[in-house]
């Protein structure tokens, strides 16, 4: 049987941080003037808070969870967060359709950072908040509030734990679950502070410097500016981004390790060589591209932008200092490996992860000398640690699944209609959370000329990617599954 009393309890905890969200958004709108967000959020705010609540007036006595409790209540968490998310837009109205705000809080929540917004800057600034307070919700993610508020001895907490963060995210920093819901909300908050400052520092006002920072801190990519980080057309702002996108997509559990013990050793492992790698070769290539296909006469602006771009796609923030619709196609193509790779585990960006590309390269070599040598044996190493078999073959499984959802959503898009490099470009941007895509999606467009069947396939595809897959498709077999 289904724990209804226990899952609308923990639930309710996840819809009150967005409706606390909406009212520092309130409050935002009264220092304004009241301006033309401020009854749509208060009625948000109500309806949320109300909602929220409800399990805490009329729930008693919620028994413990058990496994499928656990990850219906990760499901559900996230998709009422959608829902109450997208009220302020709907009850703002402009270009805030009922399909247009499902996908603005979906991409908000799921730090895509893809946008259906023609004029961003027609939005008051209280409106504005809350589109950046959807990436610092889910950025940090619904369900860690959610461990942050239970007592560190309740038995949700390991369960929810284990569930929302990727086995991946825990190898190598085994913390319990207490221990590592502080190194994560830590770090994130530093992040936050620290990039909000720096960009402030760097000619930002502090209203665009906050909500910048909770961009960049969960690698989603909205901006309060129609033109992102090229509206302030300044190389310091432009390093300032760079800098927080890479760190920002780094291992949390890696970060805070540096900061203890004061010592870069722990930056000396193969995924964080193999991460910052693929960053300067990506980036070399494409500036190589642009400077001899793409009519750039200047090398440091070729390299500003060929940098910018490959750091924003691979950390699948999304930030634009320039349109790369124009691009040749070999440059595209190099950004699209970026978004495919993405960070690292155990950070806010989304994709494949480049933990699990290390993995499946490494997997490869062994079995290329396994075919050479059959009667070795040999086991996969990661820095200092063996990999378990299970482990080996859960990564090659997850690859694989990945490719077939992007097959599968692609085709679906293109059916609707979509041509096919935004249909593919858009679906690896939504599954990844990286936002833009390629052509009439790229970095300086947006999704607003999409049929509404097409945002509903990405807006699944976000929650699928946000998600890791595995939780989404899990759910869905218990709601499917005949046999209860």
């Amino acid at each position: 049987m289904i724990n209804v009393k226990a899952i609308s309890t923990n639930v309710g905890k996840a819809l009150l941080v967005s409706a606390f969200f909406m009212f520092v958004s309130l409050l935002i709108s009264i220092a304004e003037g009241c301006d033309s967000a401020f009854t749509p959020l208060l009625i948000s705010f109500i309806i949320t808070a109300i909602v929220g609540a409800f399990p805490f007036i009329f729930v008693r006595n919620a028994s413990s969870l058990s496994l499928r409790d656990g990850y219906l209540t990760i499901f559900v968490a996230w998709l009422l967060s959608f829902v109450f998310g997208m009220l302020p837009y709907v009850l703002w109205g402009g270009e805030f359709t009922i399909v247009n705000a499902w996908f603005e809080s979906v991409s908000g929540y799921t730090t895509t950072g893809a946008t259906i917004l023609n004029d961003i800057e027609a939005l008051p600034r209280s409106l504005l908040f809350w589109r950046s307070s959807t990436h610092f919700i889910g950025g940090l993610g619904v369900v860690v509030f959610l461990l942050m508020v239970m007592p560190s001895a309740s038995p949700f907490r390991l369960k929810l734990t284990n569930m929302e963060m990727s086995s991946l995210s825990k190898e190598g920093y085994r913390y319990n679950s207490s221990k590592l819901v502080r190194v994560i909300t830590s770090v994130y908050i530093c992040l936050i502070i620290a990039s909000c400052l720096a960009f402030w520092a760097a000619g930002m006002s502090l209203f665009d410097a906050v909500n910048h920072a909770f961009s960049v801190a969960s690698t989603g990519g909205f901006s309060t500016r129609n033109l992102s980080i090229a509206y302030y057309d300044s190389d310091a702002v432009n390093v300032v981004a760079i800098v927080f996108m890479v760190l920002s997509a780094m291992h949390f559990g890696l970060i805070y390790s540096v900061f203890v013990t004061r010592s870069l050793k722990p930056m000396n492992n193969p995924v964080v060589i193999y991460y910052l790698s693929s960053i300067i070769v990506m980036a070399a290539l494409v500036t190589f591209v642009l400077m001899s296909r793409g009519g750039y006469d200047s090398l440091g602006t070729a390299a500003m932008h060929a940098s910018f771009n490959v750091v924003s796609y691979m950390t699948t923030t999304g930030f634009a200092i320039c349109d790369n619709a124009s691009w040749p196609f070999l440059a595209d193509m190099v950004l699209m490996m970026a978004a495919i790779q993405c960070g690292c585990s155990g950070s806010t960006t989304g994709g494949l992860k480049v933990d699990r590309v290390v993995i499946a390269f490494k997997a490869i070599m062994n079995e290329l000398r396994h075919k050479l040598h059959p009667t070795s044996v040999s086991r996969l190493k990661m820095g200092r640690q063996y990999l378990p078999d299970s482990m080996v073959g859960a990564v090659c499984l997850y690859i694989v699944l990945y490719m077939i959802v992007v097959l599968i959503s692609s085709i679906l898009v293109m059916l609707t209609g979509v041509e096919a490099m935004e249909a593919v470009s858009g679906t690896f941007a939504s599954i990844g959370n990286i936002g833009p895509g390629l052509d009439k999606v790229s970095a300086m467009c947006n999704y607003s000329m999409q049929p509404a069947m097409a945002k509903l396939i990405f807006t699944f595809d976000m929650f699928l990617g946000r998600l890791e897959i595995f939780p989404v498709l899990i759910v869905l077999s218990f709601i499917f599954k005949r046999d209860r």
